[in-house]
């Protein structure tokens, strides 16, 4: 079968169809016999996907069989029960699991939309952090364009997939016929070429197989054109199976057909096929002049990669070319697209996107150099596979193919351009741990200072403002217990629409020695003791020295706010001290005031004798110990 959704070393047939799996009939014949884990085994070998989990699903739950059954799902687009079958396989075996596993598991984990396991499964195959869900977002926002899609056909169940432009037709790879035997990969029949017509409503009509020239007994899809519609290249699984390395393969071939008086003929192998490897998903040039197609030969970045070759004028191929590290990954690179521009569609599992398969475009830079490959956002890149994108730039229409229901199925878009917006969005986080920090206050200013929004910031740490074109803005973040953070942007009428910022703020007790957070979250401002005469309140010279390092802290903090609390001994009675404590609090608060310190930020209370640093046995403390008693806090509220 010709499986272009291979992780890794799926040199076999690179086919796609989604698996309804019925075990009714296959649960049956396995369970007329005792099954073994060597059967399984023995069918997992030759890629017999469907009765291969079948058997796993009736034996011992080892590692490899745990393995072996989550990839049968996976590779059947199967996402539930893949996640189901890697999930115990990783609280039994997790010290055990192969690092591409990791891989597979994230991405079927983003299958069924679980992203925040996704992304967390996924750091720890790459080590690097991924938020899937905003990262589409931004994309989406920043995106040029936008996608309107349609289903072309009703029938859900068909297989369709690898379109292409054929005149003023399209041609397809499908199961629709049903009349070849079932392929072991997924119980499902081979495919066949079509050609169709599209209605105005995007619909599939007229389709009519090709000839038996083309279709045979074995995978065909994917075919291209030449400008003048008499040379057709399309894809063939292999008639034999090899061993390559430790694996039976039969390997997927590019072939040439030719149209003359009416019909086509000579369908004949290319040479840069290979038992060795698969070449597959042939895509020509709008003049014919390149060829550009995928393949696992050995020398590429890894899994598939995605190569162009040159074509002369008498039909000669030169040697391919890979098109490097900037277009391919150590993942699936596939389903190549070249528009009358230059411009490169593709689709990747290996650059960022929503999971599984996404399609990317690049602009051409030289003969095999392209951009950086941007995704094309969520208005068409879903949790699932997504790939096999064509475009008429004329009419900004076009067709891609994607297993989001199930099956592979076709779709049309119309491609539109995105309204501008002009939001500024962000995280909220601690500098230190770099822990999303929720309750935060964002406030969004102009220029002149004026406050225009605020939000408070969610369980996700985020915020967004809308802004608009050719203005300077600034952006405070607060938190309690934080030091505010400030940024200043500007937007302009044709730069980027979407700003993301990383609002980093910093603790005060990690940012100044002597402030500590406490056992019970309160945050004391630790300065000496001051000391008052007795049945005093004014400050003394002593007391004003320790009060001025506090004006200089809130000065150089201009948004904390502190409550002055004031303690006594208990050697006059509680009525008596809890007067004289509130006397001495709002005398040193008065004295931070006359010190330049607004009193909005500042408040006072006497506690008196009532919350003693030191319970002395029988009230009986000696005179250190009242003294400690007798003291001044300074906590901070905001």
């Amino acid at each position: 079968m010709i499986n272009h959704h291979d992780s890794f070393k799926m040199k076999m047939m690179r086919k796609r169809y989604y698996i309804l799996f019925v075990f009714c009939s296959i649960t049956t014949l396995f369970a007329q016999k005792k099954v073994s884990v060597k059967e399984g085994n023995d069918l997992f070998q030759t890629k017999s996907y469907v009765k291969a989990a079948a058997v796993y699903e009736q034996v011992k739950p080892s590692r490899e069989v745990l393995q072996n059954l989550g990839d049968c799902y996976y590779y059947n687009f199967q996402m539930d029960n893949a996640v189901r079958a890697y999930k115990q396989l990783f609280a039994t075996h997790n010290d055990s699991v192969q690092k591409e596993v990791y891989f597979r598991y994230a991405n079927a984990l983003k299958g069924i939309k679980d992203f925040i396991k996704g992304d967390s499964i996924m750091k720890l195959y790459s080590g690097e952090e991924q938020n899937t869900q905003k990262f589409m977002k931004n994309v989406s926002r920043n995106s040029a364009t936008s996608y309107k899609l349609e289903m072309m056909s009703k029938d859900k169940n068909n297989g369709d997939f690898g379109i292409s432009f054929y005149g003023d037709k399209v041609a397809f790879s499908s199961t629709r016929s049903g009349l070849s035997k079932s392929y072991g990969w997924n119980e499902k029949p081979y495919l066949d070429l079509f050609s169709a017509s599209v209605n105005d409503k995007g619909q599939l009509m007229n389709v009519t197989p090709f000839p038996e020239i083309i279709n045979t007994k074995f995978h065909e899809s994917n075919a291209t054109f030449s400008p003048d519609g008499k040379i057709m290249y399309f894809d063939r699984s292999g008639d034999k199976q090899v061993k390559v390395g430790n694996e039976i393969v039969a390997t997927i071939k590019i072939f040439k057909a030719e149209f003359k008086d009416g019909k086509w003929i000579y369908a004949t192998k290319l040479p840069l096929s290979s038992d060795d490897y698969s070449v597959e998903h042939p895509c020509l040039t709008k003049d014919g002049k390149q060829m550009y197609f995928a393949s696992d030969m050995p020398g590429g970045q890894g899994s598939m990669d995605l190569y162009v070759v040159d074509i002369d004028a008498n039909g000669v191929f030169g040697q391919p070319r890979n098109l490097g590290p900037t277009i391919n990954t150590a993942h699936r690179e596939q389903f190549p697209f070249v528009s009358a521009d230059g411009t490169l569609y593709f689709a990747s599992d290996g650059h960022q996107g929503n999971g599984n398969l996404d399609i990317f475009m690049s602009k051409k830079i030289s003969d095999t150099e392209f951009d950086k490959p941007v995704n094309l956002g969520s208005s068409i890149n879903g949790e699932m596979d997504d790939f096999n994108y064509i475009l008429d730039e004329a009419k900004n229409q076009g067709y891609f193919a994607s297993n989001r229901t199930g099956d592979d199925n076709l779709y049309t878009f119309i491609r539109e351009e995105n309204k501008l917006q002009y939001l500024v969005e962000g995280e909220v986080r601690d500098k230190k741990t770099l822990e999303l920090l929720p309750g935060s206050t964002v406030k969004l200013y102009d220029d002149k200072g004026q406050l225009l929004d605020e939000v408070l910031v969610g369980k996700d740490g985020d915020f967004m403002f809308n802004t608009e074109p050719n203005k300077k803005y600034k952006i405070i973040a607060f938190k309690d217990f934080y030091i505010p953070a400030e940024s200043e942007f500007e937007t302009n009428q044709n730069g980027k629409v979407y700003l993301d910022l990383q609002m980093k703020v910093e603790s005060y007790y990690d940012a100044e020695d002597i402030i500590n957070k406490k056992a019970d979250g309160t945050v004391l401002i630790e300065l000496e003791n001051i000391y008052f005469d007795l049945d005093k309140w004014n400050i003394k010279p002593q007391a004003a020295q320790v009060l001025n390092v506090l004006v200089a802290l809130l000065k150089k903090y201009p948004y904390m706010e502190i409550q002055i609390g004031s303690h006594t001994d208990s050697r006059a009675s509680s009525m008596y001290n809890l007067r004289l404590s509130n006397k001495r609090a709002a005398s040193a608060l008065e004295y931070l005031v006359q010190n330049g310190i607004e009193r909005k930020r500042l408040s006072s209370v006497g506690y008196g004798e009532t919350k003693p640093l030191i319970i002395c046995p029988k009230n009986d403390c000696t005179e250190e110990e009242h003294a400690a008693n007798r003291r001044c806090t300074f906590m901070i509220l905001k």
